[in-house]
């Protein structure tokens, strides 16, 4: 992939200042600190080492800085998700994968803003019982299932949008755990997951009761044109409101095999809410970026915003520290993982998918090559040599000074 024209971070540079001048009192220190830590990512402030070139007839140099690996910085997403994908390799079944999405709809969105922890919790929970309640009824497919979802909270104009995407393998095990239940076809012969409308009723009854007691139980903090919800009757009238119109489960066109979700999983993962690719100018003030209009068959347009406004909604999707946004759920569950997923195995009488997808190196040069397209040491001048550590570059800035750099 080549080289993004513009990062986030020079417009945190250019404009972070005056963003902080206006915004800063209502920024949360994680907020103020992925701001810092995107304009010193791989920057001499950081330190590094140098590399030079083992051909004798070049020699060029190179500083390598080090990144700031925050999980909202774009630049620091790519080896991580390499690590995390080798990983997920060996948990997968080569068989054919649904990908469910569950949405949160707008109103209780706004109140998830408020509540990222509180609301975010409650969507993994809701969501997952949703799955295992449905799979577990005879009706539908009598079985136990195993899953990962991935969080993300952002639209592709950057707006506050929280969702789950859902990967589940067509099938479970018997409640005994003794068989492998397939899930059934359609009358076209394709696999068939859980009905989306019971998916859709029973996540919202189930979320609306689980945020009910979460406001009884006095967790939930409400501020600005939300401040009168925490007056019980306007709460409950708020949440019969919110709760009428139909909430969205959507089942995506499932995966062919493990290839397929091995793709989807490089795609969406370590996605923060946009990349640097996507961004195409600075201008008087405003961000240009390009985005997909999926209302309209996935059209690419541009749009431009003040440039204040693109950090706000950028910071919008900052996470509460520790807030883990990639869960599992049932025989995927990382306690009892390695023996669930070698019983599935067993009973489907099928290799591990790790045997029929590529080795993955171990050499995290290599992973980086696989999964961006760009050798990290092939000399950018002669196209021959290789790019060797040097020497060690120092920091160049105090990490116990946590002032913003762009404010001093």
């Amino acid at each position: 992939m080549s080289k993004p024209l513009l990062e986030v971070a020079e417009v945190v540079r250019h404009f972070g200042a005056a963003f902080l001048e206006v915004y800063g009192s209502s920024l949360s220190l994680v907020q103020k600190t992925v701001l810092r830590a995107l304009v010193l990512c791989r920057t001499a402030a950081l330190g590094g080492h140098l590399e030079q070139c083992d051909n004798p007839t070049c020699g060029f140099q190179r500083p390598a800085y080090n990144s700031c690996r925050n999980r909202h910085c774009p630049k620091c997403q790519s080896l991580a998700k390499a690590r995390w994908i080798q990983a997920r390799q060996q948990q997968l079944l080569p068989i054919v994968y649904f990908h469910v999405v569950f949405t949160l709809p707008e109103t209780i969105a706004r109140l998830a803003l408020q509540n990222k922890t509180v609301v975010y919790n409650l969507l993994f929970q809701t969501a997952a019982a949703t799955l295992h309640s449905i799979a577990a009824d005879p009706k539908h497919l009598g079985a136990q299932l195993g899953f990962f979802a991935i969080l993300h909270t952002w639209g592709q104009q950057l707006t506050h949008h929280p969702h789950l995407h859902c990967v589940v393998p067509a099938g479970g095990l018997s409640p005994d755990g003794q068989h492998w239940i397939p899930s059934p076809h359609s009358k076209n012969g394709k696999p068939f997951f859980l009905p989306v409308r019971v998916l859709s009723v029973r996540f919202r009854h189930l979320f609306r009761d689980a945020l009910r007691l979460t406001f009884q139980q006095g967790n939930l903090s409400f501020f600005g044109d939300l401040a009168r919800l925490s007056d019980p009757e306007a709460f409950r009238c708020w949440l019969q409101a919110a709760c009428r119109p139909p909430w969205v489960v959507y089942a995506k066109r499932p995966f062919g095999g493990p290839a397929q979700v091995i793709d989807y999983l490089g795609r969406y993962t370590h996605r923060v809410a946009i990349s640097n690719h996507r961004l195409l100018k600075i201008e008087d003030g405003r961000v240009s970026f390009s985005w997909k209009d999926y209302r309209h068959g996935g059209v690419t347009k541009t749009l431009s915003l003040q440039a204040l406004e693109f950090l706000r909604r950028f910071l919008l999707h900052v996470l509460p520290t520790g807030f883990v946004r990639i869960r599992y759920f049932g025989f995927l569950a990382h306690c009892h993982a390695a023996d669930k997923i070698a019983t599935c195995r067993r009973l489907l009488n099928l290799a591990p998918a790790s045997l029929l997808l590529p080795t993955p190196p171990l050499d995290y040069r290599t992973l980086y090559l696989q999964l961006t397209g760009a050798s990290l040491d092939l000399c950018p001048i002669c196209q021959q040599g290789r790019m060797l550590y040097h020497h060690l570059l120092p920091a160049a800035f105090p990490p116990s000074n946590r002032s913003p750099p762009f404010n001093s």
